[in-house]
């Protein structure tokens, strides 16, 4: 799966095959979260850092803009709803 991909790694950086495998995998599964995925996560990550929520989702409204396939635009309101429920 994405050979052409790898084959480009191995040949454009000093990455081994297995390696550079290893590197498709890790950002095909970033990609693959779900917002609701995505939103936890940086929650977390954000409140980990000390940001408030205010700023936290902000911040998170700010980050879905750039998601390789950007999903709707989601209120301050929704995203509390997918941390909190």
């Amino acid at each position: 799966m994405h050979d052409d991909l790898i084959d480009h790694l191995t040949r454009s950086t000093p990455l081994q095959r297995g390696e550079a495998l290893r590197v498709v995998q890790d950002v095909l599964a970033y990609f693959d979260e779900t917002t609701e995925q995505f939103v936890r996560r940086r929650h977390r990550e954000l409140q980990s850092q000390g940001l408030v929520n205010a700023a936290i989702f902000e911040q998170i409204s700010t980050d879905l803009r750039y998601r390789a396939v950007a999903p709707p635009e989601l209120s301050l309101r929704q995203l509390r709803r997918i941390v909190y429920g």
